[in-house]
């Protein structure tokens, strides 16, 4: 071990993470990784190269001290506030740890999700490939749940690095865009008209499964009772409820779904979402697959 780090204190659903287990859907498992990976793959780049997974945290914060040993760690994602040994630092940045510090990461302004992550990797096994917790399967990280008070975390030299990258100009602001649904055409057209027009608004019902909407304008007033034979659904989608309440599906969503999807959100706009706190009002915007794949393509290529 080159670090020992005691987690004091902790904010519900804060996990390790890494870039997740792609492919296993087919198995029933979702692929997780961190909520915002922007943010996730910006700390990665501030340490000039970082472990594969990392902690995320959300809105209440995290605290850490070091027991043992040394390393160097970065923050980022959302806006939050943190000390070392009580002396404020900046957010986001990138600083050493060594035996006997006290970092502490409180609650600010922006965001749901934040990373802490270093240039050592945590020592926990890997599951299907992965170390990224799956709290629905209850799967990787620290034996797959979230960490608590009292956890020990051990940081060993990685086999290699992941190099990250700097956080890519996104749209700060504006509709988030979609791609319409496999479902869509379950819908009438006035429907999708008024789901573009009107807004919704993000609800204290988050978690990294799904983030519920509320429906002000009762735009799917009238599809409530719609339902499917269950298929697979992707993070992203929207999926209308039997009472009508829309939910987007988040990184731990379950393998298959049995309401209609009337809209995908796409991978560029997906980490905006997840850091959008409740209350926020938010509109959508439908794009072409064409569109959806150049940004796709613009945001592959800062790598």
């Amino acid at each position: 071990m080159t670090a020992k780090l005691l987690v004091s204190n902790t904010s519900p659903l804060t996990t390790v993470q890494d870039l997740g287990r792609s492919g296993m859907l087919r198995h029933g498992i979702s692929a997780s990784g961190p909520m915002d990976s922007q943010a996730f793959a910006a700390a990665a780049a501030a340490l000039g190269g970082a472990g594969p997974a990392g902690i995320e945290f959300t809105t209440s914060g995290l605290d850490i001290e070091v027991v043992a040993g040394g390393c160097r760690f970065a923050l980022a994602g959302g806006q939050f506030t943190a000390s070392l040994n009580d002396v404020a630092i900046a957010w986001p940045d990138v600083g050493d740890l060594q035996q006997g510090d006290r970092l502490h990461i409180g609650p600010g302004p922006v965001g749901n999700y934040g990373y802490l992550r270093f240039d050592k990797g945590i020592h926990l096994p890997l599951v299907m490939g992965s170390q990224a917790t799956n709290l629905r399967a209850g799967i990787g990280g620290f034996a797959g749940r979230a960490l608590a008070a009292g956890d020990i975390l051990g940081l060993i030299e990685p086999e290699q690095l992941d190099p990250g990258q700097q956080a890519v100009a996104a749209a700060s602001a504006g509709p988030i865009r979609v791609l319409w649904g496999l479902h869509a055409d379950a819908f009438p057209p006035e429907v999708h008209s008024r789901f573009l027009q009107k807004e919704f608004v993000i609800t204290s019902r988050m978690d990294r499964m799904g983030v519920r909407l509320d429906d002000p304008e009762g735009v799917f007033r009238a599809s409530s009772g719609l339902s499917l034979v269950s298929d697979a659904v992707v993070a992203g989608d929207i999926q209308i409820l039997g009472d009508g309440t829309p939910i987007v599906l988040m990184r731990d969503h379950q393998p298959t779904g049995g309401y209609p999807r009337i809209a995908t959100v796409i991978g560029s706009d997906l980490d905006r979402l997840a850091q959008m706190r409740p209350g926020t009002h938010v509109r959508f915007e439908s794009v072409s697959l064409v569109h959806a794949h150049r940004l796709s393509t613009l945001r592959s290529a800062s790598r």
